[in-house]
């Protein structure tokens, strides 16, 4: 039995309006048939064995350039090629300088990407759900199809599929405030003062100007325009809870 791992390196190419224009200046495909959670095989500006996919994690219009630099054996070594696609670790910097090249694009930190992705209500996974969480619970539902719900055939089936039948004891929610902003671990009270739930991520919305947050409340607490408190620095904030996506998402569907 060989064992191999990947090495891979993405290009995260977001939010700008023109960003598939730009794009199609370097690749074969017409963009306009990749729609939302498709991808493509194809060479980006000259350089072989990129997977352009079009997943949207911000929330935006956008893609991600996917390099496979090199494969690791199972002694730990490395080899220069994968099935023909693998491309030079140098490749990395000279499509991102061609890129570059562009006016129109711009660098941009996690920072930005994390805050995006809040607004369209996206998680994290290891803030936002982990192994402790259900879909109920994270109100992700909708990711078990119709069949998967009768067959009962996935990991955690016996306790999800009653949860859906049923209420939970604890729901994802997002939370808007003023003031101070909200952070991971905050804890959420009731108007009264007690503790119903944690916020799980949290930043300022530089489109809302305001606060926005998601976390898990007590399912009495969980409707929309419920009010309730955060402690940001041992002092009490106001939030209400609100529907997510905070900010409406922009995904490519083709119309």
């Amino acid at each position: 039995v060989s064992i191999q791992g990947y090495i891979f390196i993405y290009i995260s190419f977001y939010v700008c309006p023109s960003m598939a224009r730009v794009l199609q200046e370097g690749v074969g495909d017409d963009l306009s048939k990749l729609t939302f959670m498709t991808s493509v095989l194809t060479p980006v500006f000259g350089i072989p064995g990129c997977r352009v996919t079009r997943c949207g994690y911000t929330g935006e219009d956008g893609v991600e350039v996917r390099l496979i630099c090199c494969c690791l054996n199972q002694a730990g070594g490395r080899s220069d090629t994968v099935g023909g696609i693998s491309v030079p670790r140098d490749s990395v910097v000279a499509l991102t300088e061609r890129l570059l090249a562009n006016d129109e694009v711009k660098l941009a930190g996690l920072g930005s990407r994390d805050s995006l992705r809040l607004e369209a209500g996206l998680c994290l996974y290891g803030n936002d759900i982990d192994e402790t969480t259900t879909p109920v619970e994270a109100a992700l539902v909708w990711t078990i199809g119709k069949r998967r719900r009768q067959v009962r055939d996935f990991p955690g089936a016996d306790i999800i599929i009653p949860q859906i039948k049923a209420k939970t004891q604890r729901k994802r929610v997002g939370l808007i405030s003023n003031g101070p902003p909200i952070r991971q671990h905050t804890p959420i009270l009731s108007p009264e003062g007690r503790v119903i739930g944690e916020v799980t991520s949290g930043c300022p919305s530089p489109c809302l100007k305001q606060n926005v947050a998601m976390g898990y409340v007590e399912t009495s607490f969980s409707k929309a325009g419920t009010p309730v408190q955060v402690e940001v620095r041992k002092k009490m904030v106001p939030a209400v809870v609100s529907k997510m996506p905070f900010v409406p998402t922009n995904y490519y569907t083709g119309h």
